[in-house]
């Protein structure tokens, strides 16, 4: 059977379960519910990826391990330094089955723009040790990367955010809490291949008119904290992607405030709009970080500080 066969097939039995199990009744359903949802949200392949062929020599790897977390809990990290020095940088966030060896062709194609690059596995996923992820978790993981990111490029106007398909719901989750802060610590955010939220997803690939919402414990509800970012965005996704329907990610740039651009990638599946976007996708990127700032944003320094 295709891949795509079995990931539809996975999420048409997400929603049958909720409603079976929430019409049991049993106290016991709801552990096992949630505890099965997140084994079919983040469908974790065990191992490195067919196509990883190695890391490249500049990619330095290391373990987070804040206080926070259990004994013999880790993040394993990448990074991989840009040719210049001062060059921006990018926290990379990555979506659900495959571990940073399923991420390399994506993070090296940031890289050749002239970027640095900051990747994590979650906990769960590769050689992060942890329990099955949670949204909970990875929104938690995100921000123990970010501490990190901000050692690595201390230069706020120089830090972008990227989250791939389920990546971007943490990548806006993690920009919506920074966007709290005066002044702002980050340059802007790039989501591509993403959604308003887990129960739209769900609903529309499954294709069923259960009340998915009200059954899923693990939300990522995105267009709920869009507006909230406070930073220039990018919108990126392709117009062939059979996963996730790119008018979740029109619906999420409708919402979003300006400063912000739409890149729609025509023939681009769900894995490839970076590939074949081409020049445009740098271009966008570029343009990204020249956007000005949000108004509300200037104004809120301008009143904290007095200065102009």
């Amino acid at each position: 059977m295709s891949s795509r066969f079995l990931s539809r097939l996975r999420l048409r039995w997400l929603p049958l379960m909720c409603m079976a199990l929430l019409i049991v009744g049993l106290p016991v359903g709801c552990s096992v519910l949630q505890q099965k949802e997140r084994e079919l949200v983040f469908r974790i392949e065990p191992g490195t990826a067919g196509w990883y062929t190695g890391l490249p020599k500049a990619v330095q790897e290391f373990e987070l391990k804040p206080a926070s977390f259990k004994p013999g809990q880790n993040i394993h990290a990448w990074w991989y330094p840009a040719a210049k020095k001062d060059a921006p940088a990018i926290l990379y966030l990555h979506g659900v089955r495959w571990n940073l060896t399923g991420q390399l062709f994506r993070i090296e194609q940031l890289h050749a723009l002239g970027y640095s690059v900051l990747a994590i596995d979650y906990r769960g996923f590769g050689q992060s040790h942890g329990e099955l992820p949670s949204e909970t978790t990875v929104y938690e993981d995100a921000r123990v990367a970010w501490e990190r990111f901000q050692t690595l490029q201390p230069d706020p106007s120089k830090r972008l955010i990227y989250g791939h398909s389920l990546g971007g719901a943490v990548a806006i989750d993690l920009a919506a809490e920074l966007g709290k802060q005066v002044p702002l610590p980050v340059r802007g955010l790039v989501i591509e291949s993403t959604f308003t939220s887990l129960a739209d997803v769900a609903t529309a690939v499954a294709n069923t008119s259960l009340p998915v919402r009200w059954l899923l414990s693990q939300k990522f509800d995105s267009i709920d904290k869009i507006a909230d970012i406070h930073m220039p965005l990018l919108v990126v996704h392709g117009l062939d992607d059979r996963y996730v329907p790119p008018r979740f990610s029109e619906q999420l740039f409708k919402a979003a405030l300006e400063p912000k651009r739409l890149l729609l990638v025509p023939g681009a599946s769900h894995n490839n709009s970076m590939s074949l976007a081409g020049r445009s996708y740098g271009q966008a990127l570029d343009k990204l970080m020249q956007a000005q700032m949000p108004a509300q944003v200037v104004t809120h320094s301008t009143g904290r500080n007095g200065d102009s």
